[in-house]
């Protein structure tokens, strides 16, 4: 057993990103679309995302600085064009995903890299991924910086402004996992399948749902 007082064992940010990544998972994975102020598309996935409010409907995801401390196009876009498209792919996109996790050079559009068609996304700019099951249209509200030494985050509050979802995912009630097939990121190249569930009741009580 080991355990760490950080103001007296730093650990190296390294060792932080695989000690989160490997044992804060699965983690869900946000398929986010921007435009620059010149309408030069960009697509990024990101794995620390998640649900942050739900009335304001509100998503949050945390690019990190790369290795050299500088913001990736996504955070650039958002400060030019306070807009994006936050997709949940599902298994069946998860190569073309995995595509524009690429290093592209600025101005480089993923979607092409990728062989993805864009469609208009209702409310905002931006465009969404023709395909992607779920597409959530976005508001920057506001993005919370934890400095600029290399991998340090942004995070990103997103304001839902209008929503696509394939008939065949939501019925208006309830999410087909079947047919959404969501995938989780774990460590390394690793990926979860949620293919394999089992149920645990709650408790009855008069508290907000978790």
């Amino acid at each position: 057993m080991s355990d760490y007082l950080l103001e007296e064992a730093t650990l190296s940010s390294g060792a932080m990103y695989r000690l989160f990544s490997g044992s804060v998972c699965p983690r869900p994975i946000a398929w986010v679309s921007t435009l620059d102020h010149d309408g030069n598309a960009n697509l990024a996935p990101f794995s620390f995302f998640n649900v942050v409010s739900v009335a304001p409907p509100v998503l949050g995801f945390s690019p990190l600085l790369n290795g050299e401390g500088q913001p990736k196009d996504t955070i650039r876009n958002l400060e030019q064009v306070g807009e994006c498209v936050i997709h949940i792919s599902g298994e069946g996109l998860v190569e073309e995903m995995n595509a524009t996790s690429a290093g592209l050079p600025h101005h480089e559009d993923e979607f092409a890299l990728a062989g993805l068609e864009k469609l208009p996304m209702p409310g905002v700019s931006v465009p969404r991924v023709a395909g992607a099951p779920v597409a959530f249209g976005c508001k920057l509200r506001e993005i919370i910086r934890f400095g600029d030494q290399p991998l340090a985050g942004n995070l990103v509050l997103a304001e839902v402004v209008s929503i696509h979802v394939d008939d065949r995912v939501w019925n208006g009630r309830h999410v087909s996992i079947d047919a959404l097939r969501p995938i989780g990121r774990m460590a390394g190249n690793d990926y979860a399948r949620t293919s394999d569930l089992f149920v645990v009741e709650r408790p009855v009580s008069g508290g907000t749902p978790r």
